[in-house]
């Protein structure tokens, strides 16, 4: 491989190509559609590159690139809006902005956690692409030294993070990531294929649940709806307080662990597989360990912003290595991104940076100035757009509603993503109430099936060494890297306990009531039992061993949280339910909130989403809202003009319904 030396003049021909006044008309267009989608919750890198791979046939390769990477580079600066605004993940890699940026934002201090936010994520896109232009002369021999057993180890240091994020009671925590990495059980097992929860019925499950639609149902449904039932702004006294110029003192302050968290970002995405639905939670847990005063976390602590903000941007420059290098995507993006760069007539890996250096350092300089570029337009227009938060929730829930389910059809084309977005919005719902960690639930689900493929590949290999030698079986487990990262998981846990108690998603802690906070528990333990018996009647035994393990251990941990609540009075923690709370007071109720998104998809099976959204918008309005007629029907030729534009831009069809089977309908009615 070429020496640095020899690469510095194919660094400087990447630079001037870059700073062509074409190329940085192409890098501001893709910086703009990046920011525009990103802050759309639910559509992510993927959806706003699937958008731009019509346009890749027959663009000059420096242009393509300069729009492809202006995009990747800001979707995790732009999607912080939602996360801090609205309290909804924009994509996978903010949510855990959303622990301490939403309350910060209901706080009146939305401008100061936007600024935060965007300061770290140029300072940690910079260095991921600082660290991106060393790493392609020598990440070859790192990337080669992560065999499966390194893989599994980081892999369990991410669900290690759940001791971090468990609450009040860590064991709540425990359950909640055991309910989540079998929720991720669910359908086709990977290594043999066997069909588990009894999928063989209901062929929607037999790939499992889509990471968009979890996310949506565990984090935005919960939070639209909470915050519907206070009928009032998001930010309380409805002030932006302190500006942007806060944010970026904040960021100074506390520099050193943005740096820090920007190592893990690059480090996460180098290895192919984790990506942006882990960083920001090792960023997040690393930012908790570390700390002295660790009682703010959860309710509104700048660190908790400016952690995973640092990290998530920095990761793209990671990702980017086993792309170009190997031609291994790091994410679901950048497998898009492969193919966009097949359509530029380029091929990824050693070839391309043995002869076509000058033209993958463009892509280096492109990430860096696309970081800069987003990260400034953010923060001029982070003090506008932070004015969100001082306007009554009530007029923007709906329009929340209708994106988050244009969203979740997204993920497979299906009436039925609707469904499961209900369900598990209710899962979300009763899990925020009983302040079972849902941060713990996601990390469970995502890490998952990637869990299971390394334990069941580890074990294979591991088993076939150990038959021939027991010392090549442990040698092959045990590498340094290995055992490094089993003491960095070991040390985890214990410190992650010990703080558990001063990390949590629910500043108040009321209690009061015994039956409902134990039916729910019931119903998880169920639901585990369920898994586990099922589990034990799969045939294959690679296909059985990782669901029926996580279930008993799990099962374990209910049952014993059961025997503490029949033990405990109904003051102790493990009886929270926020319903006892301000929330219990809340203008309007539970169920009749959400009664409303129930209609919406109810009506969506029926008649499809846009028909079912000029009765849903009118209706909410005029009821809920309160408006008169003439604002009734401005709002809501608004909501429809913006969906329906923003289906034909996206190239995307809208729900279609029971009604579009039985009669022909022009788009955008099927």
């Amino acid at each position: 491989m070429d020496t640095l030396a020899q690469a510095l003049p194919y660094m400087g021909q990447a630079f001037t190509l870059i700073l062509q006044p074409t190329q940085l008309m192409f890098l501001m267009a893709g910086v703009l559609l990046g920011l525009s989608i990103g802050v759309l919750p639910g559509l992510g890198g993927i959806a706003g590159l699937a958008l731009l791979l019509p346009f890749m046939y027959g663009m000059e390769p420096v242009s393509g690139l300069a729009l492809m990477v202006g995009l990747i580079a800001v979707i995790p600066t732009s999607d912080t809006f939602s996360s801090v605004l609205l309290g909804i993940p924009g994509s996978s890699a903010s949510q855990a902005t959303v622990l301490d940026g939403f309350p910060l934002s209901r706080q009146g201090h939305a401008a100061r956690a936007l600024s935060a936010a965007f300061t770290s994520s140029l300072i940690g896109g910079l260095f991921g692409a600082v660290i991106l232009s060393f790493f392609i002369l020598i990440a070859r021999p790192l990337i080669l030294a992560f065999g499966l057993p390194e893989m599994l180890m980081i892999t369990l240091l991410g669900l290690s993070m759940v001791a971090i994020l468990a609450g009040r009671v860590p064991l709540k925590g425990v359950v909640a990531a055991g309910a989540g990495i079998l929720f991720g059980t669910i359908g086709a097992a990977p290594a043999g294929g066997s069909l588990r929860m009894s999928t063989y019925d209901i062929p929607y499950l037999v790939d499992g649940f889509q990471l968009v639609i979890v996310g949506l149902g565990i984090y935005a449904v919960p939070e639209i709806v909470a915050l519907l039932r206070q009928d009032r702004p998001i930010a309380q006294g409805g002030t932006l307080g302190d500006g942007w110029g806060q944010g970026v003192r904040d960021w100074w302050q506390h520099k050193w662990l943005s740096l820090r968290c920007a190592v893990i970002g690059v480090i996460v995405g180098v290895i192919p597989g984790l990506g942006g639905s882990v960083v920001d939670w090792l960023a997040y847990g690393s930012a908790v360990q570390t700390a002295k005063d660790k009682s703010q976390f959860g309710q509104g602590d700048i660190r908790g912003v400016i952690a995973p903000e640092s990290s998530n941007n920095a990761k793209e420059g990671g990702g980017l290595v086993p792309t170009l290098i190997f031609g291994i995507p790091g994410s679901g993006s950048m497998a898009i991104f492969l193919g966009g760069l097949a359509l530029l007539n380029m091929t990824p890996g050693p070839q391309m940076v043995r002869n076509n250096l000058d033209i993958t350092y463009t892509i280096v300089w492109s990430l860096a100035l696309a970081n800069v570029f987003g990260a400034g337009l953010c923060i001029l227009l982070s003090k506008w757009i932070a004015r969100m938060t001082t306007i009554r929730f009530t007029v923007i829930a709906p329009y929340l509603f209708m994106i988050i389910a244009f969203a979740a059809f997204q993920s497979r084309q299906s009436a039925l993503d609707l469904a499961a977005l209900v369900g598990i919005g209710i899962i979300g719902v009763m899990l925020r109430r009983f302040d079972f960690s849902r941060p713990a639930f996601l990390i469970g689900f995502v890490l998952s099936n990637q869990t299971e493929i390394f334990v069941n590949q580890a074990y294979q290999i591991a088993a076939a060494r150990f038959r021939r030698s027991f010392e090549s079986g442990w040698d092959y487990l045990l590498s340094p890297i290995s055992i490094a990262l089993l003491i960095l998981t070991i040390v985890s846990i214990i410190v992650g306990i010990r703080a558990s108690k001063n990390i949590r998603e629910n500043i108040d802690n009321p209690t009061g009531t015994k039956t409902a906070p134990f039916v729910f528990l019931g119903v998880l333990v169920a639901f585990v039992a369920i898994s586990s018996i099922d589990a034990w009647g799969v045939s294959r035994l690679q296909d059985k061993i990782f669901p029926l393990t996580i279930g008993l251990a799990t099962l374990a941990g209910g049952i014993a949280l059961l025997v503490r609540m029949a033990r405990k009075p109904a003051t102790d923690d493990v009886f929270i339910d926020l319903e006892t709370g301000d929330e219990g007071t809340a203008r309007y109720g539970l169920w009749p909130t959400l009664a409303w998104f129930m209609g919406l998809v109810v009506l969506t099976f029926a008649v499809g989403l846009f028909l079912a959204l000029i009765v849903f918008l009118v209706a909410f309005f005029r009821l809920r809202g309160r408006f008169n007629w003439i604002w009734t029907l401005i709002a809501s030729a608004f909501g429809l003009g913006f969906i329906t534009g923003l289906a034909a831009l996206l190239g995307r069809d809208l729900p279609p319904g029971y009604l579009q089977t039985l009669v022909d309908l022009p788009w955008p009615l099927t």
